[in-house]
């Protein structure tokens, strides 16, 4: 009966208006694991690519062959290291800047669709808030640096705050282009519109797309403050940046915000340009948006079917995000650091001209694509692809009871769409 219903909350409508509450938990509890996991995950990965690239071996000892327990013994150590606050330092603050970090972090995964329709929550301009709630992590950084009662942390932290503010700039301009191609802030939408062959990714759509991608990269690896943008935090400072009066599990805190916001981005970047949980293939594609279609209204083995559907697109959609996250790794230990003048004029002086001009190269292409081929675009119609979803609840009547191919919970009646409205929709 899970497989078979519409969403958590439906499953549990017996207990009247406990659903809700028991669904936000059950999400929050999910989220949670991935919050907790990915860093577990990334940590040992770091370790490991650092080792290969600097050709030893990395870790080796703890959980076997490949070292896999290695973030496992390092959270029991700092578990047992002691909490130390500064005597100079402002108590409260101090004590809950790591956590303000965490919960921003952790807060964007609330937005982030891992599958079709798995999504905590489905919200329109799920874009908009997911960048807004990443953007809160400076605040705890700023009382990291403040409150600790040292003039080493608060010229960290005020040097990690001016890169991470100057970066977003070009990150939500980069991120905007995509969504002009689909018209759509949810990400659920502009998953949705790219299932197909890998030519229906976003990355592809036109010129100023395939730049953006790349642009949207170094952008959100600068503001995830990671090498060579980690001046912050430099070894060459013979300090910790922000987090250097910080001991145990809230100097840990820190680093877990950093590589679950790392995933956050690369799954944003996943989602906008890479097709999200879309394989690239189109017959693979078609068969598993056939099945979670027939999973969404059957039942039994139809609806077991439909979830492991989504199941596949949940791994495929981690396996984009976490390459990215290899690539930021990789970043790290190739690369020198720049200065911080040299960080901050690149962002300032070019990153930010080449994102305006690639948004405002993404908003005339359709114009210059009509004007000289009849076509808004090179390949199928975004709005063929968005109208699949509108064809589905017109033949199934008004009543829409399963996630919508946009990957939406709807959960609510809609009228019927007759022919001319959904021509005018794929126009």
């Amino acid at each position: 009966m899970m497989f078979a219903a519409q969403s958590i909350a439906e499953y549990f409508q017996r207990f009247g208006g406990w659903q809700y509450v028991i669904a936000a938990i059950i999400h929050a509890v999910l989220l949670v694991h991935v919050f907790a996991v990915s860093p577990f995950a990334f940590i040992w990965l770091e370790r490991k690519v650092s080792g290969r690239i600097q050709d030893r071996l990395g870790p080796t000892r703890v959980g076997g062959l490949f070292g896999w327990l290695q973030s496992l013994a390092d959270g029991i150590k700092l578990v047992q290291k002691e909490d130390l606050c500064p005597p100079a330092a402002d108590g409260m603050l101090f004590r809950s800047a790591p956590y303000i970090v965490c919960v921003s972090s952790f807060a964007a995964f609330m937005v982030l669709p891992f599958s079709d329709g798995w999504v905590a929550v489905a919200a329109d301009c799920g874009l908009f808030i997911m960048l807004s709630i990443l953007s809160l992590e400076v605040f705890g950084i700023i009382m990291a640096g403040y409150s600790s009662g040292s003039k080493w942390s608060l010229f960290g932290g005020m040097r990690e705050a001016a890169q991470m503010v100057s970066y977003e700039i070009p990150l939500a301009i980069c991120a905007l282009v995509p969504v002009i191609a689909s018209g759509s802030l949810n990400l659920g939408e502009i998953g949705g519109m790219q299932r197909g062959w890998f030519t229906n990714w976003f990355m592809f759509h036109d010129p100023f797309t395939f730049i953006a991608f790349f642009v949207y990269f170094v952008v959100a690896t600068a503001s995830c403050k990671r090498a060579p943008f980690d001046l912050a935090e430099a070894e060459s400072e013979l300090v910790g940046g922000f987090h250097t009066e910080y001991s145990g599990m809230r100097w840990s805190f820190f680093f877990m915000g950093e590589y679950a916001s790392m995933f956050a981005v690369c799954g944003i970047a996943s989602i906008l340009f890479l097709g999200g949980w879309n394989t690239g293939l189109a017959p693979i594609d078609q068969a598993l948006y056939a099945a979670r279609s027939a999973g969404s209204d059957g039942t039994g083995g139809a609806a077991a079917i439909g979830y492991l559907a989504n199941v596949i697109g949940a791994g495929v959609f981690a396996a984009k995000a976490s390459f990215g996250v290899f690539v930021q790794v990789w970043l790290r230990w190739t690369l020198p650091r720049l200065r911080i003048d040299q960080v901050i004029t690149t962002c300032l002086k070019y990153l930010v001209p080449i994102s305006c001009f690639l948004f405002l190269g993404a908003a005339l292409w359709p114009i210059l694509m009509v004007a000289g081929t009849g076509r808004s675009t090179w390949n199928s119609p975004i709005g063929d692809r968005a109208a699949e979803g509108l064809q589905e609840t017109r033949e199934g009547g008004g009543d829409v009871a399963a996630v919508s191919a946009s990957g939406v919970d709807l959960g609510m009646n809609f009228p019927r769409i007759n022919e001319a409205e959904l021509e005018g929709v794929v126009r």
